[in-house]
Order: structure tokens, then sequence, then C-alpha cells
């Protein structure tokens, strides 16, 4: 039998439910993790968009490569903290898209391994093959997980056990591509973003011509997400107030996003691309709470912060731990940003 979730005190004495703040921490795990890895995959997308020499390809991967792998951890983490916190939810997500989540394991992995092998060898064949692997991964990756939480909010076929018997059209539809490929689009436009802050000269000025040119049809994609978001799911309908707070935060960001990147300020419009990032993921945990993962079958199977938490005693020590080392973490990344933050130029395309 699961343990009734304990009460702490929060923030001038306002109880919360540990579990609550469990699902708030996943949360801001996952929006970290879109925030920093978007633009790592924005820029992987763009060796193959904006670079037209073997140098300018190394100089956008050297831009990303001392981030990355530490932005990866948020997932890690985001996936780690969704075991021990939600073991029914874990459970239940990663046995239910086993095949797309592997896929996206083996992404990552040929991702990584294309970024340290690449400059191994000098033949061109050798560096074409994985340049392209970094291009198909780093679109596919943003593509996939767009698809998994925008069917996580349209529901999928659970039942009273907790258990997930989806088929190919419960997770494929036109509400989940078009939820992939905004997330794509968006990772896309702030790692273009995120290139111009980094680079100089022919690539900062085809980084952000590109950018500005995307920025339309991603408005139309992110449009048309939030019109079926409103028609397919009852995200509205529970959280209605709130999700249209986010909706105009998140038109705000954008139109200041594309204001910046005509008055080319990348910087400013890296920030807002960056702030409808954190809007549009915040958005599907807001519209969510206090479930998880929607079921089709009924409300009364949907998953919860509630039924699908840990006792409250490893909840509990999991919050002691997570205020411990969480501000070591936080403050190791923010230094390493600041240590690797001047642009690079010709003389920066070292091939580590």
């Amino acid at each position: 039998m699961m343990s009734r979730p304990i009460r702490l005190a929060w923030m001038g004495g306002i109880p919360l439910l540990l579990s609550e703040l469990w699902f708030v921490l996943i949360a801001v795990l996952f929006i970290g993790f879109f925030f920093l890895e978007g633009f790592d995959f924005g820029v992987g997308m763009s060796t193959g968009l904006i670079a037209k020499t073997d140098r300018e390809r190394r100089t956008l991967i050297n831009s990303i490569g001392p981030f990355w792998d530490g932005n990866e951890v948020w997932l890690l983490t985001a996936g780690g903290a969704m075991f021990a916190a939600f073991p029914h939810w874990y459970a239940t997500l990663f046995s239910g898209f086993y095949l797309p989540l592997v896929v996206v394991l083996l992404l990552l992995i040929g991702r990584g391994v294309a970024f340290e092998f690449r400059s191994k060898m000098k033949q061109q064949r050798w560096r074409k093959t994985w340049d392209i692997i970094i291009l198909v991964a780093s679109a596919l990756l943003p593509f996939l997980l767009g698809v998994v939480f925008a069917t996580m909010m349209k529901g999928l076929p659970i039942d009273g056990q907790m258990q997930m018997h989806a088929g190919f059209l419960d997770i494929v539809n036109p509400y989940s591509v078009v939820g992939g490929l905004s997330v794509t689009l968006l990772c896309l436009v702030h790692g273009l973003l995120f290139a111009s802050l980094r680079t100089v000269g022919e690539l900062r000025e085809r980084a952000l011509h590109l950018a500005q040119k995307l920025m339309m049809p991603l408005a139309v994609v992110l449009v048309l997400y939030a019109v079926l978001t409103y028609a397919m799911t009852d995200v509205f309908t529970v959280r209605g107030w709130a999700l249209w707070i986010m909706v105009v935060l998140g038109a705000v960001a954008f139109a200041l996003a594309a204001y910046f990147i005509r008055q080319k300020r990348e910087g400013w419009a890296f920030g807002m691309t960056g702030a409808v990032i954190a809007i549009a993921f915040a958005s599907v945990f807001i519209g969510l709470f206090p479930r998880v993962i929607v079921s089709s079958l009924g409300s009364a199977f949907d998953l919860t912060v509630y039924n699908a938490a840990s006792g409250s005693y490893s909840l509990k020590v999991m919050t002691i731990v997570a205020c411990t080392l969480l501000p070591f973490v936080l403050g190791y990344q923010i230094w390493s940003y600041y240590i690797f933050r001047k642009r690079l130029t010709e003389q920066h395309h070292l091939e580590y």
C-alpha cells in the first residue's frame, strides 16, 4: 500500500505536498533541458544548413563543444528523478514508449560519438558520414521528444493497472506530429541564434538571416499546435485561465524575438526564444497537473502526482539530497558558460 504523501512547510509556511514539489522539480528539469539542449539541437541542425565549408562546420560544433554533454545531464537527471519520485509514471512511460525512447537513446549516443569522432580522420567520406549523423540526430531528437510530450497531453490508452497499450496511431497522429514539428523548428531557431552569438563574419550573418526567414513558418506551426491543443485535449478546460496567460506571454516573447532578430540583437533574441521554449513546456506541465499522463480510456485511469508517487520517506530523503547537491551542480554549469562566453573566430577552428 502506497503511503500518503506528507506535507512540508515551504515558502513562508505554505503547505505543499512533496509529490507536488517533485512534479515541479521534474518540470523545471525538463524545461532546463529543452532550453539548453534546444540550442544544441539547433546548432547541430545548422551544420547542414548554413555551414559551407568543413571549417565552418567545425566552428559550429566547437561553439557547443564545452556545453552539449553537460546540457544532456538535465535529461538524465529528469529521468532519474521521475524514476525515484514517480515510479509508476516512469514505468508506464518507458514501457509504453519503449521503441521511440530507445531510438532517442541511440540518437543521443550517435550524436555524441559523432562530435568526438568526426575529426579523428581527415578523409572526406569519414567526416561527411559523421556530419550526416549529427544533422539527422539533431533533427529527430527534438521531434521525437515533442511527440512524446504531445501524446502525454492528448491521452494514451492506460488501464486500471497503469499499463499502456498504445498502438501506432495513438503515438503518431496529426496532433503529435505537429507537436514534434513545433519543438524541432523552435530548437532550430534557438540554435541559429546561439550560433550567431558565438560566431563572427559571414557565418553569423547567415545564422541570423535563416533565423529571420524561419520565424513565419514557426509562428504558423505554433499557432496550429495551440489550436489543436484547444480542440483535441482538455487542458484548457482543466487549467484554462493559467494556460491563456501562458499563451499571451508566449506570443509576446515570440514577437519580441522576431523584433530583436530584425534589429540583429541576437542576445536578446536568444533570450526570447528561450523564453518561448520555457513557456511552452511549462504550459505542458501546467495543463497536465495534477496528472502526469492522461488516459484516453477515462479520467479514472489517469496517472497523477498522487497515485504515481513514491512513498513519503523516499520523497523526503530525495528532497534533502536535492537541496544539498543542486546548488553545486547549477554553480558549475553557470561557471562553464561564463568561462566559454566569447565568440569563436577563425583561430578557434581547432579540431577537438
